[in-house]
């Protein structure tokens, strides 16, 4: 029995090497062959180097002098050209040329990224589609939302869009700028050009060209670490 297996996973490992190599006769560059998984029905254009342990599958097409550097995952995904992706995971989506993902990024399902966009670290993109030149550089969240062209999402930005019984979808415009730690209430709609302040709430839609803020004012309590200390409770 244990020697059937062995020539049964021989065998395979043999087939998926001859697969690799298939690959590398029309330009295809792998650094480490031995630890990279690529199934049949997988196209990759030339000059794309493809970093150890990533795994491409289900009728992934990639395209021309990318970059996947290691521990990618990718599945039943369309990538352009140039494009770089880092210790990512990406399934059933699309990413444009000249597009980065990662490290640590998540493309879900009926995601569409447009051409020259940034998705950085630890950055989820569900159901959405991001227009060319829109960066999402860190640490947010995108759900059924859809993006323009040339927007910056500031560091932890969240749509949130689910209100615990249907998922509703956000719209934001070209040009806008989300600041850091905000979060968009869906369904709402942001103009294009308008400036959401650092750590808002959006609860309504912005205006064209507006300025929206959400946050309340800070107070300063002199004195409060002494008293807690006199009263015994620091």
């Amino acid at each position: 029995m244990m020697n059937e297996l062995l020539k049964e996973a021989q065998a395979k490992k043999a087939e998926r090497e001859d697969r690799i190599v298939e690959h590398m006769k029309k330009g295809v560059i792998f650094i480490d062959y031995e630890r990279t998984y690529i199934d049949a029905d997988v196209k990759i254009g030339k000059g794309t180097t493809i970093y150890p342990n990533c795994t491409i599958e289900k009728g992934t097409v990639i395209g021309e002098n990318c970059m996947l550097l290691p521990n990618s995952r990718i599945s039943a995904a369309m990538i352009g050209d140039d494009v770089t992706i880092e210790a990512s995971v990406l399934t059933e989506c699309r990413v444009g040329s000249g597009t980065t993902v990662g490290p640590f990024a998540f493309v879900r399902p009926k995601s569409v990224i447009g051409e020259k966009c940034r998705i950085g670290d630890f950055v989820e993109i569900k159901n959405s589609d991001i227009g060319d030149g829109t960066k999402v550089s860190h640490l947010t969240y995108v759900g059924d939302s859809d993006l323009g062209h040339d927007i910056n999402l500031g560091c932890g930005v969240v749509f949130v869009n689910y209100d615990g019984k249907t998922k509703k979808r956000s719209h934001i415009e070209d040009h806008a700028f989300i600041g850091c730690n905000t979060n968009l209430l869906a369904p709402v709609n942001v103009g294009k050009d308008a400036y959401i302040a650092a750590g808002a709430t959006v609860t309504e839609d912005v205006p064209e060209g507006a300025l929206y803020i959400a946050r309340s004012k800070g107070v300063i309590k002199e004195g409060w670490v002494e008293k807690r200390k006199a009263d015994g409770k620091l």
